[in-house]
């Protein structure tokens, strides 16, 4: 194992500095039977019968699990900051489903890459977050100011997590906040750095997002794309990527749950589109984009990584052929039809239901549920004797587009735990 990167306060590598068991004998410096004279460590032993149990929370059900780490991983200009801003705005107004709803929570923003005049900030008042409850974090050094590093900062970040009470630490990006002498792309030296902010999150319960990007490679596993070491994936409990759908038409972007070691993996997939805004400063108005959730998507993002690593092809043509006998099929049954439906008829046709399914967005095809027990409808929003909506282009950053309107009003008042479409502002 090698030494620990100088200046990292003796963290050992492997070894947190923060969250270990209180022990009164841990410190003594005796030697006992499984001890080890050396820098006075022993061995503790814990029986199972007195630690104690207790259930998974969550931040976001099912999702983002309170006092662990998630990571948020994608390519660059898709909405990955924003949908932090989203977050961010969610649990300080107290609207995200889980732990905190109805309880507006403080988050602390941890972010290094923007400005905080220009972009961050705007970003999050856009978004609707509750300015007074979010915190940037500074660290002061040596008579100055320093940004927040990881593993030598998690003891004073915790105490300042528990003394606010924050339900949310968010890093923009994660791999900022990680001391520059450990090598990201070694195992054992982010490990060094992540495990003390894994233990630090299960002991004050504060849920850990951080961004991450995708790298070069093609790929349909979103774990596997994650720049840098493997322990970004492997410490985190979930993981939320996202990616552009470019068959969707309207520059929208899906989310999907990757990785959940504590809760379903097979939580639904959601749309985003994102628009730009007008905010007033004192200087004068400022546009910033802003994300809007627009409901459930049929499509994940390994199906959407899929397509890219398959090339376009004879995939392609196959989809054109699905989007076209979907759009005659569905005009048949008058506009709409039962997904079991469909996909029988699809079967009968000899087009497979992967296929079918990515061809559904371009043959205009949206899907919504009604009734209880529900029942899935297709439903053509686009007829051959109507015009279709100019394609918007895909921006992100400051600037985006004007989202889908009326599609998905039942899914944002689910996760808004309203029984209405709020009229607040939108999810970011």
């Amino acid at each position: 194992m090698p030494p620990a990167p100088a200046g990292l306060d003796g963290v050992a590598a492997g070894h947190a500095s923060d969250g270990e068991p209180d022990h009164d004998a841990a410190s003594t410096g005796q030697v006992e039977p499984g001890g080890n004279a050396e820098h006075g460590r022993k061995i503790l032993l814990t029986p199972a019968s007195q630690i104690r149990m207790r259930p998974v929370a969550w931040t976001w059900t099912d999702r983002i699990p309170s006092g662990a780490l998630t990571v948020i991983p994608g390519r660059e200009g898709i909405g990955k900051s924003l949908t932090l801003a989203w977050l961010t705005a969610q649990i300080t107004q107290g609207i995200l489903p889980g732990r905190h709803h109805g309880t507006p929570r403080p988050v602390i923003y941890a972010a290094t890459e923007d400005s905080w005049s220009q972009t961050i900030g705007p970003r999050l008042f856009a978004a609707g977050a509750d300015m007074d409850m979010v915190y940037r974090v500074d660290v002061q050094h040596d008579g100055g100011f320093d940004s927040l590093t990881l593993p030598r900062d998690c003891t004073a970040l915790g105490r300042e997590i528990t003394r606010l009470g924050v339900a949310l630490l968010a890093a923009d990006p994660l791999l900022s906040l990680i001391h520059s002498a450990i090598d990201t792309h070694r195992d054992r030296d982010l490990r060094t750095a992540l495990e003390p902010l894994v233990n630090m999150a299960d002991r004050t319960g504060c849920a850990v997002v951080g961004l991450a990007h995708f790298n070069k490679s093609a790929s349909p596993d979103a774990l596997n794309l994650i720049t840098g070491s493997r322990a970004f994936s492997a410490v985190a409990r979930a993981v939320i990527a996202i990616a552009r759908d470019d068959e969707a038409g309207d520059g929208s972007c899906v989310m999907s749950q990757a990785k959940n070691n504590l809760g379903p993996l097979n939580v639904p997939s959601l749309r985003y589109v994102v628009e730009s805004v007008e905010i007033p400063t004192d200087e004068g108005p400022a546009f910033v984009g802003k994300l809007t959730i627009t409901g459930e998507s049929d499509r994940s993002v390994g199906d959407i990584l899929g397509d890219g690593a398959a090339g376009e092809g004879d995939d392609r043509s196959e989809r054109d052929e699905a989007a076209g006998w979907l759009k005659d099929y569905l005009i048949e049954q008058g506009g709409e039809a039962i997904r079991s439906d469909v996909l029988k008829a699809a079967r009968a046709e000899g087009i497979a239901e992967r296929t079918l399914r990515r061809a559904k967005t371009r043959a205009g095809v949206t899907v919504t549920r009604h009734g209880f027990p529900a029942r899935t409808l297709w439903q053509l929003t686009v007829r051959d004797d109507q015009p279709a909506e100019r394609p918007v282009r895909p921006q992100s950053g400051q600037s985006g587009h004007v989202s889908e309107a009326g599609r998905t009003g039942r899914t944002v008042a689910a996760l808004a735990g309203q029984t209405e479409i709020p009229h607040a502002p939108s999810p970011r």
